[in-house]
């Protein structure tokens, strides 16, 4: 629990310190002189008031906490928790350092269990619905299906030759979950992404050759396709994916050599 608390206490600090930095023209961080201090006239001075602040972001940050453990059927005691903090500063804790240390552990596992079980529940739950999703969606006018479970939909063709792997392309794009949650949006950033086709995942490399340059196209990625079983920050586990998609501009690139390849030609520029 101690090291716990040193943590928090540490992250809060440290991203304090950078909410009150500004960049130079060079880009580095320097101090913001212009930054006036105002002290709540219920504090004496600044030290007070940062000592304050110090326990209200630790008190958010764990309020944060418990309520996402309650997702997961585990609930503490807020009290118990108060009571803990007030203890360890007044060094009277009930609990020995090894009892808290042994506590604790159970704990961890306790939340990697649940977690796991919930986890594989949602995973269950968005191949169910993606299924459906995409068993509806083939069935509308223009919509496509390739032999890896790709569907699509053209909206515009475009021009021009399809990309390549190994091209560069420029997009603007929005990507959703099937319930219409927004992921990720070029649009809601303000410009467009550039990305060699080859670095990306297989629904949109796959995908993006359907059209050319100036083309609109829909793609609905199977999990497989896309981030499968592990998932990624904002997209869960096993999720179909949805993409609206303007291919903007593509651009050949060289392509990439293999390890073989790369050491011949380091040779040669080196004997040359």
């Amino acid at each position: 629990m101690e090291l716990f608390f040193k943590t928090a206490l540490l992250v809060v600090t440290i991203m304090s310190s950078l909410n009150v930095t500004q960049i130079s023209a060079a880009g580095i961080p320097k101090p913001d002189s212009a930054a006036s201090v105002t002290i709540n006239s219920k504090f004496k001075d600044d030290a007070e008031q940062s000592a304050y602040a110090l326990g209200a972001s630790l008190g958010q940050h764990m309020e944060k906490s418990l309520k996402e453990q309650e997702k997961l059927g585990i609930r503490l005691d807020k009290e118990q928790l108060i009571a803990g903090v007030q203890a360890a500063f007044s060094q009277k804790s009930i609990l020995t350092e090894a009892e808290i240390e042994e506590t604790l552990r159970r704990f961890e596992s306790r939340i990697r269990a649940a977690a796991t079980v919930r986890m594989d529940q949602e995973a269950k739950e968005n191949t169910e619905k993606g299924n459906k999703y995409r068993f509806d969606f083939a069935k509308e006018n223009g919509v496509k299906k390739t032999t890896s479970g790709l569907l699509y939909k053209i909206e515009k063709q475009g021009t021009g030759e399809a990309p390549k792997n190994s091209d560069t392309v420029t997009v603007n794009y929005k990507g959703t979950l099937t319930d219409g949650t927004e992921f990720d949006s070029s649009y809601a950033r303000g410009e467009p992404l550039s990305f060699r086709l080859d670095g990306v995942i297989q629904g949109w490399k796959e995908g993006l050759k359907h059209v050319r340059k100036g083309g609109k196209i829909t793609l609905v990625v199977p999990p497989e396709l896309g981030y499968g079983k592990a998932g990624v920050p904002g997209i869960p586990a096993n999720s179909t994916l949805v993409f609206d998609v303007e291919l903007l501009g593509i651009k050949a690139t060289a392509p990439k050599m293999d390890a073989k390849a790369q050491t011949a030609a380091d040779e040669k520029v080196t004997s040359g």
